[in-house]
């Protein structure tokens, strides 16, 4: 296996783009909990990006923050070379899809060129290494299982061989950035690995989510907006255990190979939603008893809605070694129990509304 993973010996240097956002956050944490690890974190802090959830390893020998675009190749060809980078691990992107379907020029931007002049620096920095150090530099490409477009509601899954198909904006400006991605490794040679992740949850995720919008929502006593019937399926994966996925990919994946990325976890919207109304029943009692589930309200459906999501992650487990760990009802209470914690924090007052709503 190559030098920079091994037991012993220097740390090695990567460069995260998008390390503001939430998976990006959590994949910063887990690197430099590693203590291996050096992390250069690259961000251009739009409105889902936050330092917040970087508080406890700001001050950490093993990380940088700079405040950049990863349009600006310039400064991301400088960082390459100043910090002798050994990965990047590309997660910068604009993700929601509702988002995308009111304004797609700034996903256009931001994953698809954004993402080829990040290719360009990489692969110029790439040509100027020598020996070792250009043996173990790998370019990461983070991305999602919605390039995929959607099941049936069957036991069909995604894998690395499913076709293209993209339904919204976000997922054509992120299946255009795998094409680009994987374009340059062959023609270019640049070692690449890409991976494709089902949706996440955890702590501090941005309340436009799903999760994280309900677990507000229903913390103040306001109703809860699901779209359609709820009955589109999502395969759902813990910020924590993909963290730990995008690692094992970035240091043991085979240049130009994909890994779909999954925790086997398929559950409906409109179940998820009740879940979380039942949780937090049981954490904070609205008055009168009155159950939280009454306050899901079904809406106008998603513009190309797609049915389900589900992933075969098969490969990684396989070739890698890499598993879920945390079960989604587990990792779900956990989430609630987070998200409860920083509301009594920034709002005690909040609580005590949500209880009489």
């Amino acid at each position: 296996m190559i030098a920079m993973i091994a037991g012993a010996g220097p740390k090695r240097t990567i460069l995260v783009t998008g390390g503001a956002g939430f998976v990006g956050s959590a994949l910063c944490r887990h690197l430099i909990r590693g203590g291996r690890t050096r992390v250069l974190n690259l961000d251009k802090l739009t409105y889902a990006g936050s330092l917040t959830a970087l508080a406890n390893v700001e001050r950490s020998p093993n990380y940088r923050f700079v405040h950049g675009d990863i349009s600006d190749r310039a400064l991301v060809a400088g960082l390459l070379v100043e910090e002798s980078v050994d990965a990047v691990m590309h997660l910068a992107a604009e993700s929601h899809v509702d988002r995308s379907i009111a304004g797609p020029a700034i996903f256009i931007e931001t994953n698809i060129t954004g993402t080829f002049h990040l290719l360009e620096a990489a692969l110029d920095h790439w040509r100027s290494l020598e020996g070792e150090a250009k043996e173990r530099f790998r370019f990461h490409h983070v991305s999602t299982d919605e390039v995929f477009g959607d099941l049936p509601f069957d036991d069909s899954r995604f894998s690395e061989e499913s076709p293209y198909r993209p339904s919204s904006p976000y997922s054509a400006s992120k299946a255009a950035a795998d094409h680009l991605v994987r374009a340059w490794g062959h023609t270019y040679g640049l070692p690449v690995v890409l991976s494709n992740c089902s949706n996440n949850y955890g702590p501090c995720q941005h309340p436009e989510k799903l999760i994280p919008l309900t677990i507000t929502r229903a913390i103040r006593g306001e109703t809860l907006p699901v779209y359609g019937t709820g009955a589109n399926v999502r395969d759902w994966l813990h910020v924590d255990d993909h963290a730990r996925a995008l690692e094992t990919v970035v240091l043991g994946g085979v240049p130009g190979a994909s890994y779909a990325v999954g925790a086997r976890e398929e559950h409906s919207n409109v179940a998820v939603v009740a879940t979380i109304c039942d949780l937090l029943d049981e954490r904070l009692p609205m008055v009168g008893n009155r159950r939280r589930r009454d306050l899901i309200r079904f809406v106008t459906d998603r513009a190309g809605h797609d049915r389900r999501y589900a992933i075969d992650p098969s490969r990684i487990e396989r070739e890698l070694g890499w598993r879920a760990e945390i079960g989604f009802v587990a990792g779900l209470a956990a989430t609630v129990d987070w998200y409860l914690e920083d509301a009594t924090a920034r709002n005690p007052a909040g609580l005590a509304a949500g209880r009489r709503n």
